[in-house]
């Protein structure tokens, strides 16, 4: 499988223009097997049929020749996908989760579909991309404007993206590079496959592709390659007179320009271009902003990938871009870690504490970068009190003094604060 990966990747690579074929009979018995052992996660939640990794592993051969038998025949058809919901900023965000036998020919054909077209997407794409993760993406983001020319901002957020990419669009995109009808019409059965929500009701979609499927998120960003990345880059970058960059991390953007009426004109442009595709803008998350070294003090930010974005003086006084948490990813953090408490605090005291060490490590992992100490000290303040709290909790009498909970989180190591990158 990784050979047949390289050569289309180096194809794609050396011919940006050649549409690649025969790659529905990629999708047999040994790149399937690969796929099924090197790609999906074995922890993953079972579909609607309710079965698991480990259970179709127990007859994975047998699985794999009947799966392969049903495309050769043409008379493979989508199972239904089980919609499931998870908390995200204070609300819901719906999951897709198809049963193993979709979701292990999804994530085939999405190697397949990332060999291609790693080699066209843009550098300032960085979402669903291996080795570009959201902090590196925020991190490098701060550094283009602290040493760039820019004045301005257009923060810009997709409403409902995933929900609303339109099919016929996607299928037209995907033949920019590919020429094999068997491969898209499996992805347009993908595409138009049944959602069974959690009450029982059947949704049959005219739009968008479930969040959570294996293969969602290189669609998400080939339609948004072609509908954003390309257009900034061919008419935005050389109409305009003044520097100008973009950083995107799925359907999360942001936009720099120096100057004012070249700002304004992308963001008035942007409408009617995301409208061509189907996709409207979140009103309330997107804006317009004078970002500039010459305002640190009494001056706007905005988020991108859980940080507050400002311009601030440095401790030699001067101008620098700060990276904060932003107050919503603040507060969440802490309502998880109280959620958490508050449900497992019967548990045994090493048991919690293991987990409340994996908690922290991973809120200094993802937010410890430079600037950000006086959030991070207070995050652990505050979530030290959250657990002293209802440790407390666990019987009628109480369990600990400030002293002697001290002592416990020293004795279970309980990282500090630590700032991970520059």
């Amino acid at each position: 499988m990784q050979t047949s990966l390289q050569r289309i990747a180096n194809k794609a690579q050396v011919d940006a223009k050649h549409k690649f074929g025969n790659l529905y009979g990629m999708l047999n018995e040994d790149n399937l097997h690969w796929c099924f052992t090197k790609r999906l996660n074995k922890n993953a939640s079972p579909g609607v049929d309710k079965k698991s990794w480990h259970d179709y592993a127990e007859e994975l051969d047998g699985n794999i020749e009947n799966l392969v038998e049903s495309l050769k025949n043409k008379s493979y058809k989508a199972k239904l996908i089980l919609r499931k919901y998870i908390p995200k900023d204070g609300g819901q965000r719906p999951l897709g989760i198809p049963i193993v036998a979709d979701k292990l020919l999804q994530t085939c054909a999405s190697t397949i579909l990332e060999a291609i077209y790693e080699q066209d997407f843009k550098d300032f794409s960085n979402g669903y991309r291996r080795g570009r993760g959201p902090r590196n993406t925020a991190l490098d983001l701060r550094r283009q404007i602290q040493f760039g020319r820019f004045r301005w901002v257009v923060d810009a957020d997709i409403k409902g993206f995933f929900d609303n990419i339109d099919h016929d669009w996607m299928i037209r995109m995907l033949e920019e590079r590919i020429n094999d009808k068997a491969f898209l019409q499996l992805i347009r059965k993908w595409l138009k496959a049944g959602i069974i929500e959690e009450d029982g009701k059947i949704i049959s979609p005219v739009t968008g592709t479930p969040q959570g499927g294996s293969i969602s998120a290189v669609l998400a960003n080939i339609y948004l390659h072609y509908a954003l990345d390309l257009w900034f880059e061919k008419r935005i970058i050389p109409n305009s007179r003044g520097a100008v960059n973009i950083m995107r991390f799925a359907d999360d953007f942001v936009c720099c320009f120096q100057y004012k009426d070249e700002a304004q004109a992308f963001y008035e442009a942007l409408k009617p271009r995301m409208a061509k595709f189907n996709l409207k803008l979140a009103e309330d998350k997107t804006k317009t902003i004078i970002f500039t070294r010459f305002r640190t003090s009494n001056n706007e930010s905005f988020v991108f990938l859980g940080f507050e974005f400002r311009w601030g003086v440095s401790r030699n006084g001067k101008p620098i871009v700060k990276m904060k948490t932003a107050k919503k990813k603040y507060k969440l953090a802490l309502n998880s870690i109280k959620s958490w408490i508050k449900t497992n605090r019967s548990s045994k005291t090493c048991e919690l504490m293991k987990s409340y060490r994996q908690k922290l490590q991973g809120h200094w992992n993802y937010y410890g970068v430079c600037g950000n100490s006086k959030s991070l000290n207070s995050f652990f303040w505050e979530a030290n009190k959250i657990v002293f709290k209802w440790l407390n909790r666990r019987s009628q009498r109480k369990s600990y003094n400030w002293e002697g909970y001290r002592s416990m989180i020293k004795y279970f190591n309980i990282p500090t604060p630590k700032i991970i990158a520059r």
